[in-house]
């Protein structure tokens, strides 16, 4: 039931970046994913983390808010184009969440997002390579690690924004080896999750990603021994796409003493990390990953004597 549920928010969050500027509410939705309007609202908040009236609120907030800095187009407009009743309700609720006014916000980034990118170009051009290595300096709390490092650059990025006010950015460079990777990472001590199973999810948007890219989460034991790990090799995400949900799960460990998460690119191109959360679920939800392949294992030990040869060539005893 779990899988059923991840894919109708998965149709959700599809549905509402699609249509983000037409006549669309919860109730279109809940049709659109053919579920009741309350199982639907129940659904969408567990997994999300508040209900999806909130959300496309928001995820509206966030496109106008883009709008407001790379158009020229009037803020009215703006706030009709994406479903607001009219430029005082737009701006009331565009205030609550970036603590200012949908004016104030365009006239205080605008001419800083552009002498950045303008910087950033010349810069860029100059030095490729330079200026990917000057720009190692993680965000707070984070930090970044991989394989080829200096050929990925890590932003905070206040402009491609899924909810709130910025997101993580990683992008690799256009002849960036695709044997390496860069990862934008945390670590943290199992505390109230270990025993758990526990749920990694965040949104994920992603530009010309040439090879993969993805979430991450490892669970560490004594001597930092891995003893769980999913890096969605199995499900990359590449090309180019919009904000969508996506997660781990796995099992800590009543002995883990660490537990590291994080969004990875291999190659080039770009991806954005944003609204990262952790649940604890229970064992209806399957975890996504681990260390070893129990499916691969025998019930049993086997050829304990030898006496069944070599594998493949049905030989006994020579």
């Amino acid at each position: 039931m779990w899988r059923e549920h991840e894919q109708w928010v998965k149709d959700a969050v599809a549905y509402i970046e699609r249509h983000m500027r037409e006549d669309v509410d919860v109730a279109d939705i809940a049709e659109y994913c053919s579920v009741s309007r309350f199982h639907f609202h129940r659904v969408f908040r567990r997994h999300i983390g508040l209900n999806a009236a909130v959300y496309l609120r928001e995820r509206r907030l966030a496109e106008a808010a883009v709008e407001l800095l790379s158009t020229n187009k009037r803020i009215l407009d703006i706030a009709l184009e994406y479903r607001f009743s009219g430029q005082d309700s737009f701006t009331r609720s565009f205030k609550q969440l970036y603590g200012m006014t949908p004016n104030e916000y365009r006239k205080g980034f605008r001419c800083f997002r552009r002498a950045k990118e303008e910087n950033r170009m010349k810069d860029f051009e100059e030095n490729k390579e330079a200026q990917l290595i000057k720009r190692q300096a993680a965000p707070k709390g984070w930090m970044i690690s991989g394989v080829y490092t200096h050929q990925y650059q890590v932003n905070i990025d206040p402009i491609h924004v899924h909810r709130g006010k910025a997101s993580g950015m990683v992008r690799g460079a256009d002849d960036a080896d695709p044997q390496g990777f860069c990862t934008l990472m945390q670590m943290f001590k199992p505390g109230k999750y270990a025993g758990q199973r526990l749920r990694l999810s965040g949104f994920l948007k992603t530009e010309n990603v040439k090879d993969c890219s993805g979430l991450w989460m490892r669970v560490d034991g004594k001597d930092e021994v891995p003893l769980n790990f999913d890096n969605m090799s199995d499900r990359p995400v590449s090309g180019t796409t919009a904000w969508g949900q996506y997660e781990v799960v796995l099992d800590i460990p009543p002995y883990a003493e660490a537990v590291a998460f994080g969004v990875l690119l291999s190659g080039p191109g770009k991806v954005w990390l944003d609204g990262i959360r952790f649940d604890i679920v229970d064992q209806s939800v399957p975890t996504t990953g681990s260390v070893v392949d129990n499916s691969q294992l025998p019930d049993e030990p086997v050829n304990l004597d030898f006496e069944m040869g070599f594998e493949g060539n049905g030989v006994s005893g020579q």
